[in-house]
């Protein structure tokens, strides 16, 4: 599903919006990963999300992760072959995007990133490249049941990566969805 800026108001590039574990309901219209959307459209972006193998209407099933990377990998080469691409992802997705990162680097310029309630130590969450640690925005809930902060904290840490951690607010950014799109907004604005 494309997402595209008011006339005029767009051409800062592609973003890639990955959903949630494609096992416990997550698609495409899944209500963070839509907030992410809207936010990177009212800052210039085109935005895509799209349906991991075996959700929806796509083909294929569940892969732990490698076949979602490579679904990943190859909307960007049909939707955004060349300029600038931003990735964003919602928990699972958060480690599939994290993982498309680390396999661009050096090939693809990735203007930056989003990760919203990382899936850290539920998967093997990659390092991000060091030219897009500064550029990257890591948002999770304090009171997260489904991902402790403990472990997004742990993940993030050797990276010198800084977590925005927003209190009293779970998993799902029940009640606070407005408060995370400002954040990502705010995040995209400063990284013109």
């Amino acid at each position: 599903m494309c997402d595209s800026p008011a006339a005029g108001a767009g051409g800062r590039g592609i973003a890639i919006i990955a959903h949630p574990h494609p096992l416990f309901g997550g698609n495409m219209d899944n209500k963070v990963v839509q907030t992410l959307a809207r936010a990177f459209v009212q800052c210039g972006w085109t935005a895509w999300r799209f349906n991991f193998r075996g959700v929806g209407r796509s083909a294929g099933t569940y892969d732990e992760g490698r076949g979602e990377l490579e679904d990943l990998l190859a909307l960007i080469a049909q939707c955004a072959p060349a300029g600038p691409i931003a990735l964003a992802g919602f928990s699972f997705g958060s480690f599939v995007a994290s993982r498309a990162a680390a396999a661009l680097a050096g090939d693809r310029p990735i203007e930056t990133a989003v990760l919203v309630g990382t899936a850290a130590k539920r998967f093997d969450v990659g390092l991000l490249p060091a030219h897009l640690l500064e550029r990257t925005l890591v948002i999770h809930g304090e009171s997260d049941d489904t991902v402790p902060l403990v472990d997004v904290l742990d993940w993030a840490r050797p990276q010198n990566l800084p977590v925005t951690v927003v209190p009293g607010c779970g998993h799902f950014f029940h009640g606070q969805l407005p408060l995370l799109r400002r954040l990502v907004v705010r995040h995209l604005n400063a990284s013109r």
